[in-house]
């Protein structure tokens, strides 16, 4: 609907207020131009100004553009001062550590967020060039920093840009000591940055300390270590950074632990703010790793590995009876907790609501203290309260923290490792990865898992969609009774449906306007038929998917 000229009258206002407070010429050029195309142009300066980025539990994240409904400049000081603040209030004392990726505006935000901090006496200190997402959590922690800010959009599309916030111990304790923020850290520093005045006010300091490459070399030395020094080496590994910032750290720390380099897809290897081979960054899209397969599949890899552009997720692509596939987040959570488990790691195994209950079923038949979450590794690495240390979590998405100590959040570079290890000592026995979950099917049962994801443009959709589930909740699913409903309600926007043999989880995402529904059912294996079991668990979540789709109404 188009805004009225009261309205247009209004936003130009506003316009004119944030151009004469804007420190960046270039998007004060580009907002000049949206408002000399008025009115045509109401809409999308309606858009830029509908309200600020919210400083939520992911920090900030949205479009590269001017106006306070994006990611510029003037947002980030806003967000640095708020910041910064904050940490002052809390009594917290120690420097801020700060990371950037390969995207369009990464280092000079992370450049102003600097000069912010050290224009109020606080010490900043700089990695020294784009650099994986789970370096910066690990420079929090040896470091010392009282906290951190990595500034990504991880596999947003190539428009966009986020701001994430860490804690080092001494405000985040011992749980969230290089961990990303959660409540209500989140809504002080919102508090914080909207108090923040003129952005003229606000003191720049000096650019700061940028680090050497002594502390990528402690992070891969570390990184090294979460595997077994005497392990078998034999594999070969095919690898895609999909145009980000992975592939010398990832290349770094397989040479460091005895691995052959990985042959890396030459037209992805380096950044590139653009993504320029891929519709979308993320290895979970379709198309993504088509690049990927072709170079496993020439240059005969056992494996096939990507990372997401900050390098915090991994995905794992496997050769099978039909070919290559990618496993599952869940498939390779499993897989990496069952390797550990046989590796003789004890203490909290831990996952989130919306992850395979096969995890669940494997720590009690092995004895092992076990925690669920809400998504999201700062909750994940938060699991358990302290109750037993936490030795590994994963999420679905592709998300994995094999050592905590080391890196208190996902990190895509030691879960390659560690599936690294894994497969090559099953390679030693000429088995596999499939064979291993195989073997896990078994004698767990087939946890058969996959999503129904609906892309919106309008968030009512979302919105409407909850509330479709909550008023007309299925009475069946399957042929089943749904025996169980969860509303997390207030707590969080999840309504979990449960049968004897199935397990539904709807969301809508935390990161992108989309509405989630995860499926889950579990077969048993008899006679040892494992195909026949992974055959009916596939047939009965195609049956789920289409019954979870029309009570959402989507």
């Amino acid at each position: 609907m188009a805004a009225d000229s009261t309205d247009i009258d209004d936003i130009r206002e506003q316009a004119r207020r944030w151009l004469a407070d804007d420190p960046d010429p270039a998007s004060r050029d580009e907002l000049t131009a949206v408002l000399a195309g008025l009115p045509a142009s109401g809409p999308e300066l309606a858009d830029r100004f509908a309200g600020p980025l919210t400083f939520g539990t992911a920090g900030l994240r949205g479009p590269l553009r001017a106006g306070p409904n994006g990611m510029n400049l003037a947002v980030v000081t806003q967000a640095a001062a708020g910041l910064i603040t904050w940490l002052a209030a809390q009594g917290g004392t120690g420097p801020l550590v700060i990371g950037y990726d390969a995207r369009h505006g990464s280092r000079q935000f992370a450049e102003r967020t600097a000069q912010v901090a050290t224009g109020a006496g606080r010490p900043a200190l700089l990695l020294p060039r784009p650099l994986p997402t789970p370096v910066l959590a690990y420079a929090v922690r040896h470091l010392g920093g009282v906290a951190g800010v990595m500034v990504t959009a991880s596999h947003n599309p190539p428009q966009d840009n986020g701001y994430k916030v860490y804690l080092g111990a001494e405000l985040g304790g011992e749980l969230g000591a290089g961990a990303q923020i959660v409540p209500p850290a989140d809504a002080g520093i919102e508090a914080a940055i909207r108090s923040v005045g003129p952005l003229a006010q606000v003191p720049l300091g000096e650019p700061g300390q940028v680090l050497g490459d002594d502390l990528v070399a402690s992070y891969v030395e570390r990184a090294t270590a979460v595997i077994d020094p005497d392990g078998p080496r034999d594999l070969t590994v095919a690898y895609t950074p999909l145009h980000g910032v992975g592939a010398a750290v990832l290349t770094a720390a397989f040479a460091s632990a005895g691995f052959p380099t990985p042959g890396v897809v030459p037209d992805q290897a380096e950044p590139d703010p653009a993504f320029p081979t891929v519709s979308f960054p993320n290895p979970e899209e379709p198309g993504a790793v088509d690049r990927l397969i072709a170079l496993a599949d020439s240059t005969g890899a056992d494996l096939a590995i990507a990372n997401d552009p900050d390098a915090d997720r991994c995905a794992v692509v496997v050769r099978d009876r039909d070919g290559w596939r990618m496993l599952r987040g869940d498939e390779v959570g499993v897989l990496l907790a069952d390797h550990l488990m046989r590796r003789g790691v004890t203490g909290l195994y831990a996952t989130t609501i919306v992850s395979s209950s096969l995890l669940r079923a494997m720590c009690a038949a092995r004895g092992l203290p076990y925690d669920e979450t809400l998504t999201g590794f700062k909750w994940i690495v938060r699991a358990g309260g302290g109750s037993a240390p936490l030795v590994f979590g994963y999420e679905e998405a592709l998300g994995y923290c094999v050592a905590p100590e080391h890196v208190r959040d996902k990190d895509g570079i030691t879960a390659a490792l560690t599936v690294a290890e894994l497969a090559a000592g099953l390679k030693t026995q000429g088995r596999t990865l499939a064979d291993r979950l195989d073997e896990l099917a078994a004698e767990f049962g087939v946890h058969h898992t996959d999503q129904l994801s609906a892309r919106v443009d309008d968030l009512r959709v979302i919105a409407d969609a909850m509330a479709r589930i909550r008023a007309a909740t299925p009475a069946t699913l399957l042929g089943q009774p749904v025996d169980s409903v969860r509303d997390l309600l207030p707590e969080s926007d999840v309504v979990i449906l449960r049968t004897a043999a199935a397990r539904v989880v709807i969301r809508p995402s935390g990161t992108e306007p989309k509405l989630k529904a995860y499926l889950e059912v579990v077969e048993p294996v008899t006679d040892g038929d494992v195909p026949a079991a992974r055959s009916r668990a596939a047939q009965a979540v195609v049956g789920l998917r289409a019954e979870v789709g029309a009570a959402l109404g989507i």
